[in-house]
């Protein structure tokens, strides 16, 4: 199976694919399709890297993801339960080349630009979104599945959304660069723990160490090492909010800072609130069968 570009299984006699994963772990490497994704996460929990940011899913998130934008799913290996994932695919061409251009579907405007770049949604309680109601695609005849797909839709446009990624690298991945990008990404959150240096990234990308600064900048806007930073970060999230038993100190380190005072700066700057504040915040975990 090639990484990128990732083609989605679909029949001819289908607009709308609806797909359910019930696996060991979700599917981790880099890869984009042409269909705008949908996906509800029923069980398990992880790291998404969408465009150029890390971001975290678990049980209760409903994320949308544009067509062609790279992203891949980590699962958390500690997560003894199988990833459970439902997904709806669909292009704005699906039920025709402008079918979506119709006055009557102005609302999803928005909607459709800011799924370009990725978004969470995270029903509140006052939304009374029916999650599980969702599993019901899989029941539905092809016009019940139409019309409560048009449903949805207009539910999320008036839901609060978080934007996935801030930046898109316009130019579509080749198989290579998807290769050569899903081999960066992987050990990055594989190895976020140790000292990782220039060399050696490089050397997994298979460029000089000038060359590959100068092309992962160009396709993430960002450093390696700024990219490094949030999987670090992002690991440092979940330990604080799962292990009381470690302090502060001892999660920077595990998680690959040398010194307190760097991680509580750079966990700011990326959270917006210090280490120890988030892990009193403590977000509850929502679970779903």
């Amino acid at each position: 199976m090639k990484v990128l570009p990732f083609k989605i299984p679909k029949s001819t006699d289908t607009s709308l694919i609806v797909q359910e994963d019930h696996v060991p772990a979700l599917y981790d490497k880099l890869h984009q399709h042409e269909e705008i994704q949908i996906s509800a996460i029923f069980k398990g929990e992880g790291q998404l890297i969408v465009g150029d940011s890390v971001n975290d899913f678990k049980p209760g998130d409903i994320l949308v993801i544009g067509g062609s934008l790279p992203h891949l799913f980590k699962s958390d290996p500690s997560d003894e339960e199988k990833s459970h994932m439902m997904s709806l695919f669909f292009t704005k061409e699906s039920f025709g080349d402008h079918f979506f251009d119709l006055p009557e579907f102005s609302d999803l405007n928005n909607l459709f630009t800011e799924a370009e770049y990725g978004f969470k949604i995270v029903p509140a309680p006052e939304d009374n979104f029916d999650f599980e109601g969702l599993k019901k695609f899989l029941e539905y005849d092809k016009l019940d599945a139409f019309i409560n797909f048009l449903a949805l839709l207009k539910r999320l446009c008036y839901m609060e959304r978080k934007s996935l990624s801030s930046f898109i690298h316009k130019k579509k991945y080749t198989d290579n660069e998807g290769k050569r990008m899903s081999a960066v990404f992987e050990l990055a959150m594989n190895e976020f723990h140790r000292d990782i240096t220039l060399e050696e990234i490089a050397e997994v990308a298979s460029m000089s160490p000038n060359a590959f600064c100068r092309y992962f900048k160009q396709r993430t806007n960002k450093t390696f090492f700024e990219f490094l930073i949030e999987v670090r970060i992002e690991n440092a999230c979940k330990l604080l909010s799962r292990r009381n038993d470690l302090s502060v100190a001892e999660i920077a380190y595990q998680c690959g800072f040398k010194n307190i005072s760097n991680f509580n700066r750079k966990f700011k700057l990326l959270k917006k609130v210090v280490p120890s504040k988030y892990r009193k915040q403590g977000l509850p975990e929502l679970k779903y069968s």
